[in-house]
C-alpha cells in the first residue's frame, strides 16, 4: 500500500459503532500508511459525505441507519465509493443482499487483516481506474464535439455499419468525400480503426442516458 504515489489522495472511510473496532481498524491502517478517517455512525459518515474518493469500510448492524441503508443512500447519489462490509455476525442473506448492490466484499469480524489489506488495495485500483475512465470519456467528448456536423453524421452511419456506398447514397454526397470525412473523424476522434469508432460510440451513447 505504501509504495504507489497514488494511493496518497485516497482515503479509507471507518464506520462502526463499536469504539473498539474503529480504534483497532485506525491502527490497522495507521501501521499500512492508508490515510484514513473514522465515523460511530452511518448518518455522520453521510453528512460528511462529499463524493470522497477512496473505499469505505462499513459495519453492517448500527443503532439508526445500518449499513445496508447507507449502501442504497449512496447509491440513489451514484456514488462509486467502493464499499467493504464487515460484520460480527455473518449473516448470509445480508452479505449476498450487500454484494448484490455492489459491495466490493462482506468480511467477518475477527478480521483477517491480509485479506482486508487486499481488499483496500483492490478498491483503491477500482477507483483509480475509474478515475482513468472519466478522464478519457471526458477527452472523447472533447472530440467528437470537435466534428462538423457532417461528420458526426459519418461517424453514426459508420459505427452502425453502413458502407462508403450506402452513406454516400444516403447523405447525398460522392464515395470520395465520405473517404475525407472518414478519415476526418478517425483522426479526431484518435480511432486507428473501425472498432475503436464503434467503442468510442458506445461510450458516448451510454452518456446520453445518464
Amino acid at each position: 500500500m505504501k509504495a504507489n504515489p497514488a494511493y496518497q489522495k485516497l482515503t479509507t472511510y471507518v464506520v462502526d459503532d463499536d469504539d473498539a473496532v474503529r480504534d483497532a481498524l485506525s491502527l490497522f491502517l495507521e501501521v499500512n500508511d492508508i490515510q484514513h478517517v473514522t465515523f460511530d455512525s452511518a448518518d455522520a459518515f453521510f453528512e460528511a459525505y462529499e463524493n470522497q474518493q477512496g473505499c469505505l469500510i462499513l459495519d453492517v448492524r448500527m443503532p439508526g441507519m445500518d449499513g445496508l441503508a447507507l449502501q442504497q443512500k449512496l447509491k440513489a447519489l451514484l456514488s462509486q465509493l467502493p464499499i467493504i462490509f464487515i460484520s460480527g455476525h455473518g449473516d448470509i442473506p445480508m452479505a449476498v443482499e450487500a454484494v448484490r448492490h455492489g459491495a466490493l466484499d462482506f468480511l467477518r469480524k475477527p478480521i483477517k487483516q491480509d485479506v482486508l489489506l487486499e481488499r483496500i488495495e483492490e478498491a483503491y485500483q477500482q477507483v483509480l481506474q475509474q478515475q482513468q475512465n472519466s478522464v478519457e470519456l471526458a477527452q472523447h467528448i472533447e472530440h467528437f464535439q470537435s466534428l462538423t456536423k457532417r461528420e458526426k453524421e459519418v461517424f453514426e452511419c459508420v459505427c452502425e455499419g453502413a458502407s462508403n456506398k450506402s452513406i454516400a447514397s444516403d447523405l447525398s454526397i460522392s464515395e470520395r468525400t465520405v473517404e475525407v470525412h472518414r478519415a476526418n473523424v478517425m483522426q479526431k476522434l484518435c480511432a486507428n480503426n473501425l472498432p475503436d469508432m464503434v467503442k468510442i460510440k458506445i461510450l458516448l451513447d451510454q452518456v446520453k442516458r445518464t
